[in-house]
């Protein structure tokens, strides 16, 4: 095994339960594992990078939304093209909260606005869209651009396993192609290694002209149970190594490992009001999960020297 995390990460037993799980699975001895089957998977919001006041994804969204309810005041009257309309950052963001305790009212009309609101759009088109958004758009609160959101601790894991022959993938209930144009500049992980949410896609050929454009439907939310499902489907090998931040995390932590071999779960704590936000709603059964299991849970006060990485140009 080579050098250890970098120094965003302060020494304590966090950091050593995090060396000592490489350190095992990399040194020839009973917890040895081959690197082809050293899987490590990430959550993306409130894992990698910041998710409040609402998930940076939600930010892209509502800007589509609100360009909509403008064209059509009827839509200003409607969910959730009215919180777009007002900007109700509230009301977007309890959608979310809510689906983290089972309620997926709200959440389901929000999905069928995504849906509607990027229709007939080509993938190219779409890859340009979201990079010009991150070209231009800053956080609400933070005062530092988006490209600047990203956890420098976390990183620094991803160097750090892929320096001991991990393959990382994200794994997020957020959208698939809107992580891929960004993914690779913040975090090191390419295109093909991005698991997520999904629009339909269809195939068209006109004029000597091909395109594959998305579609009004939902393919998959890979959220809860269907992040196993995903992952499966995508790697073929059960991770050894996973890291989220909320309840709709626990299925892919519990996924993680098998009795007869070593693996590490990993849960980001969001406890620094100075620094980034403390709040825990969204992840309290994930975090009654982590102790009662003895996960490795992430203090971002503590454990973290440095929380944001320099935004990326």
């Amino acid at each position: 095994m080579g050098a250890g995390l970098g120094g965003s990460w302060a020494d304590g037993s966090t950091r050593s339960a995090i060396e000592d799980f490489v350190g095992r699975v990399t040194a020839r001895g009973p917890d040895f594992v081959e690197p082809a089957d050293r899987v490590a998977v990430f959550d993306n919001d409130g894992t990698l990078w910041c998710e409040k006041p609402m998930p940076i994804q939600l930010d892209f969204t509502i800007r589509r939304l609100a360009e909509m309810a403008a064209a059509d005041p009827e839509l200003q009257q409607t969910q959730p093209w009215q919180a777009a309309h007002e900007h109700d950052l509230t009301w977007l963001g309890a959608a979310m909260v809510k689906h983290y305790h089972g309620d997926d009212a709200d959440l389901k009309l929000l999905m069928g606005a995504i849906t509607r609101a990027f229709d007939e759009v080509s993938v190219e088109d779409y890859d340009a869209r979201v990079t010009a958004f991150f070209d231009g758009a800053d956080h609400p609160t933070l005062g530092r651009p988006y490209r600047g959101c990203g956890y420098a601790p976390m990183v620094e894991l991803l160097r750090y396993l892929e320096a001991n022959e991990f393959t990382t993938y994200l794994a997020s209930g957020g959208d698939r192609d809107f992580m891929r144009p960004i993914a690779g500049q913040l975090y090191g992980v390419p295109p093909e290694r991005i698991i997520g949410s999904a629009l339909g896609l269809t195939y068209r050929a006109e004029e000597g002209r091909t395109e594959l454009l998305y579609k009004a439907a939902m393919d998959f939310f890979d959220d809860g149970p269907e992040k196993p499902v995903r992952i499966w489907s995508r790697i073929g090998r059960r991770p050894i190594l996973s890291v989220g931040n909320s309840n709709g995390d626990l299925p892919m932590l519990a996924f993680s490992g098998l009795p007869d071999r070593p693996s590490l779960r990993v849960l980001i704590l969001h406890d620094d009001a100075d620094r980034e936000f403390d709040y825990v709603a969204g992840a309290e059964q994930a975090l009654e999960e982590a102790r009662a299991n003895n996960w490795t849970v992430v203090s971002m006060k503590n454990d973290w020297t440095s929380v944001f990485s320099p935004a990326v140009t």
